[in-house]
């Protein structure tokens, strides 16, 4: 664990970039924190694309394959980043890092237009949670005519539209962060412009700090005999070095202490909700926690694996299946940072025995493993690597 006590003095947001493979998030997230540490070298620290993509097989492939942290502020706030990956094969990591965000930055390519992942993309933000998006039309260098720029903004809000947010509204602003990153001055500015239209568009969350204790886990690091470090979003209350714990979900409930917390590198003497931290867990083997278990305070939270839901099946031309289910059909369920398996149990009078792509119905689910949820917690159903459906949790059974 880190030794530089962290400081606190702006509000704090979760971010990050989701799109479409190769739209330049990446390249994106890089120039923001270059641009920013050029403005406010004091507060701010360029992160390279080498740095960001820093696995071997980021590197061999020139894909995000992982979804990686930075930070870094502006004049107004500060910022913990997710730049996610775009690759169809990797859209776990992504509903993951989605899942702690409060706002986004959608990339879209304006050489190439929103594509089957872009608009994947925004429908899993909004089962997650992320309500309040900006979008970055990227590499603008590639394209000279301002009558195409305006053609695929337009495909873009009636995308945005189509899949629930205010696509008229959203705001669009068009950048290269290539000729960012190389200092070309108007882009820099370009730059600067979409992170005031982030300060502007993305609200700053009531965070639930009078509620107990709870981070959902989306890593996990071993450090040897000094115990694991399990990073998250503090979902809800606050948390010390020396409270008590429970892991809760996948297997029997675990009892832990928290003797340090950290976040980017720096100690915290308290976590509140909305951070995103790491937490060192006395006690526990790296093989006894994993992502989509929560930390939570001692006897606050249980396991669930039968509840109630509303669901909205996605038609095939929104990418969904193409064909009906009927009962016993076993999709992925993601809940934050997990996903498990799940059987649904339809109605068995008329035709609700069948449930057609574009359908809205109530059902039950009975998941095969047991995780912590609520009532009108919300969750994507994907089959296949790709998502099918959306839900909200009405009632928990058992």
């Amino acid at each position: 664990m880190a030794t530089t006590q962290a400081t606190k003095s702006k509000p704090h947001i979760n971010i990050g970039t989701l799109g479409h493979r190769g739209h330049g998030k990446t390249t994106l997230t890089a120039a923001i924190t270059k641009v920013l540490a050029d403005k406010f070298p004091s507060l701010n620290k360029a992160v390279s694309v080498a740095e960001i993509d820093k696995r071997q097989e980021e590197r061999r492939s020139g894909q995000s394959v992982c979804t990686t942290h930075v930070e870094y502020q502006t004049e107004k706030r500060h910022y913990a980043h997710s730049d996610c990956p775009g690759d169809i094969h990797y859209v776990k990591n992504m509903i993951s890092g989605a899942s702690q965000m409060d706002g986004a930055i959608l990339v879209v390519s304006a050489a190439d237009g929103p594509q089957k992942q872009t608009r994947e993309d925004a429908v899993l933000a909004r089962s997650v949670g992320v309500e309040s998006l900006v979008v970055a039309l990227s590499k603008c260098d590639l394209v000279d005519s301002d009558e195409v720029l305006e053609l695929v903004e337009t495909e873009v809000r009636e995308m945005l539209s189509d899949v629930g947010f205010e696509g008229d509204t959203v705001p669009v602003r068009r950048v290269s962060a290539l000729r960012a990153l190389d200092g070309q001055k108007d882009q820099t500015t370009a730059v600067l412009n979409l992170m005031n239209e982030v300060d502007s568009a993305i609200p700053i969350p009531k965070r639930a700090v009078d509620k107990p204790f709870l981070l959902a886990v989306d890593e996990v690091f071993d450090l040897g005999g000094r115990g694991v470090v399990a990073t998250g979003r503090v979902e809800t209350g606050v948390i010390k070095p020396g409270d008590a714990v429970d892991i809760v979900g996948l297997r029997e409930t675990q009892k832990s202490t928290v003797t340090g917390i950290e976040e980017f590198k720096k100690q915290l003497d308290k976590a509140e909700a909305g951070r995103t931290v790491g937490l060192l867990l006395r006690g526990i083997q790296k093989g006894q926690i994993e992502r989509g278990q929560v930390v939570a305070a001692p006897n606050t939270v249980t396991p669930h694996t039968l509840f109630e839901a509303k669901i909205y099946m996605l038609s095939k031309d929104e990418g969904g299946r193409p064909k009906p289910f009927f009962n016993g059909y076993r999709p992925q369920f993601y809940f934050r940072t997990m996903d498990v398996t799940g059987e649904m149990k339809l109605r068995t009078d008329g035709d609700d025995n069948m449930v057609m792509p574009g359908d809205r119905c109530d059902l039950s689910v009975a998941l095969m493993a047991p995780i912590e949820m609520e009532r009108a917690q919300s969750f994507a159903i994907r089959e296949g690597g790709k998502t099918i459906g959306v839900g909200r949790v009405t009632k928990i059974l058992a």
